[in-house]
């Protein structure tokens, strides 16, 4: 068996097996998590390997996508997780949203993920936090002072104070904290999601896994 530690060394020489290949079809969640450990690594070290990016990379995916990876991403300018991760067109299912929200989210966000899972039969979603959220700043800024915001970021930042409020009285940074338990409400709204990943999840055929970007390293610390 690979080891996480031989994908990190495989990582300072820029290889990759999804990298390599750009086809995430029969790849295991295990698999492709190691890849996205080791894609992230290249990036944090500044070694990037920038696969597929062609314009002929993309015209041999025309016909069908194999990714590997879902990733739940916040939809924050720095936050890329194409870049960060170091993969190429067709690995990772990436679906964007202020606040990497889950519950709540509705359709558009909950159905895409499905999507992915049901007709893509990829193996593995990521939720993905960063440091200093703006989404999550904003609940803890306006969860006790109880004002308005405009338009629907209101609602917005309704959906990220339970988050909030389950962290509250943790040890260490609030804001920290916030990011780490609004992952971690997301992992777990999605391992219970009938009809489609529950069953998958308890079968072992998909794993949901819960992570955090540090802007100023640019590492991801799974959770």
């Amino acid at each position: 068996m690979v080891t996480r530690r031989k994908f990190i060394e495989f990582a300072g020489i820029g290889i990759s097996l999804a990298a390599r290949r750009g086809d995430g079809k029969g790849r295991t969640a295990d698999e492709a998590l190691q890849d996205l450990i080791a894609g992230n690594q290249r990036f944090a070290k500044g070694q990037v390997s920038a696969p597929r990016r062609r314009p002929d990379d993309f015209r041999a995916l025309a016909e069908a996508q194999y990714p590997e990876a879902v990733i739940v991403s916040c939809a924050d300018s720095r936050v890329a997780p194409e870049i960060l991760f170091d993969v190429g067109v067709g690995d990772i299912f990436v679906i964007r949203v202020a606040g990497n929200i889950i519950g709540g989210a509705g359709a558009t966000v909950k159905g895409s993920i499905e999507y992915a899972i049901a007709e893509l039969n990829t193996p593995l979603v990521v939720v993905l936090g960063h440091s200093a959220c703006g989404a999550v700043k904003s609940a803890i800024q306006h969860i006790d002072a109880k004002d308005k915001l405009p338009g629907s970021i209101e609602g917005l930042v309704e959906l990220v104070k339970p988050a909030v409020s389950r962290s509250r009285g943790t040890p260490g940074d609030p804001l920290e904290n916030a990011i780490r338990a609004n992952v971690q409400l997301g992992v777990e709204r999605l391992r219970g999601l009938e009809p489609i990943l529950a069953p998958r999840v308890k079968k072992g055929t998909l794993k949901i896994a819960g992570g955090v970007y540090d802007l100023k390293t640019g590492l991801v610390t799974l959770l």
